[in-house]
């Protein structure tokens, strides 16, 4: 049977984030969803860092987002990913967003969370209480705030929630994911 992989995103999400983990799971021949607000093309944003004291922003390549938040059904998915960029600040404040991580949590399904997604996981605090994971250092707050440990490495893996600081930590990210999906 068909794997079947979530992608939570919106306008503003961090193009490698989004593109690296949907092709890697395309190439694993798992049926890949990217749901958001409402189905449409995503605009995406390239995260660099070049010296700067933070990141700077560059318009990226469009993506389609083929479902919306509201007609998720997360328990036809065995595993979801949530990448980074500025999407995680709005998707978060979706009313289906918490209702959707949260059946990943309860039902011990892998959870990739790359940079920003730690803003997501705001939502769902009570799965996060007493677990461990990284994120892009300005998102250590919301880790903290949320009950969770943030780990100073750049992938950590705590019991089925996988996380990156950004996207250069992408293959640690996906192998690690990709090892989880395959073994459910």
């Amino acid at each position: 049977m068909t794997k079947k992989v979530l992608i939570l995103a919106g306008d503003a999400v961090e193009s490698l984030e989004i593109y690296y983990p949907y092709f890697r799971c395309l190439e694993e021949g798992y049926e890949t969803t990217i749901a958001a607000g409402s189905p449409k093309k995503l605009h995406t944003v390239v995260h660099d860092f070049i010296g700067w004291e933070t990141y700077t922003e560059k318009e990226g390549y469009q993506i389609e987002a083929t479902a919306s938040f509201d007609e998720v059904k997360p328990a036809d998915y065995d595993a979801l990913i949530i990448p980074g960029g500025r999407a995680p600040e709005h998707i978060r404040l979706n009313e289906h967003v918490p209702r959707i991580v949260s059946h990943f949590f309860e039902t011990n399904k892998p959870v990739g969370a790359v940079c920003h997604a730690a803003q997501v996981l705001t939502t769902v605090k009570e799965h996060l209480k007493g677990r461990e994971m990284t994120a892009y250092i300005a998102c250590k707050p919301e880790v903290e705030a949320a009950g969770a440990r943030y780990i100073e490495e750049s992938n950590h893996t705590d019991g089925n929630l996988i996380s990156g600081h950004a996207w250069p930590d992408m293959p640690g990210v996906m192998k690690q994911f990709i090892k989880q999906v395959n073994a459910s």
